[in-house]
């Protein structure tokens, strides 16, 4: 059997029966408001050099929303494709949810360690935010295709 779609009708129907994809439903716009409002705190401190403990308070929760969707998606991933990351699927979405990881991660560590400046810092929080708004793009790309796939039909070979 050839699989035509995103899913395979057994993927599909774990999918729809694990309460992790309610819980990624639920994450996901939780995750993007913080990262409006955060984004709005970070560019004012940028622009004014005013509010630089709120800005820093509100990258720290997007970074929170971050990684509890990042461990809830591995646990959906693997209820779904009996792996916790790279599913053929999602292995591209996977190999960039890395990297904003590794982004959002290197922004606690320099905070942390003050290893770079308050400006500096808000300057590579909107690194980690421009490289999660492609990674949002493409699990939005993926959300797309599922909805379409309603009427996927198997191709036996």
């Amino acid at each position: 059997m050839i699989q035509t779609g995103l899913y395979s009708p057994e993927e599909r129907a774990r999918r729809d029966a694990t309460v992790w994809t309610l819980v990624q439903g639920v994450l996901a716009p939780l995750q993007f408001l913080a990262f409006v409002i955060s984004t709005g705190l970070v560019v004012r401190y940028l622009a004014t050099g005013e509010g630089y403990a709120l800005a820093t308070v509100s990258v720290l929760i997007k970074t929170g929303f971050l990684y509890t969707i990042m461990v809830t998606g591995a646990i959906w991933e693997k209820a779904v494709f009996d792996q916790y990351l790279f599913a053929p699927a999602f292995f591209w979405e996977d190999v960039v949810s890395i990297l904003v990881i590794a982004l959002h991660s290197a922004y606690v560590w320099v905070l942390w360690t003050a290893a770079l400046a308050p400006t500096e810092q808000m300057w590579l929080a909107l690194a980690a935010y421009a490289a999660y708004v492609i990674n949002a793009a493409q699990f939005l790309h993926k959300l797309r295709l599922a909805r379409r796939q309603a009427g996927y039909k198997a191709i036996t070979v």
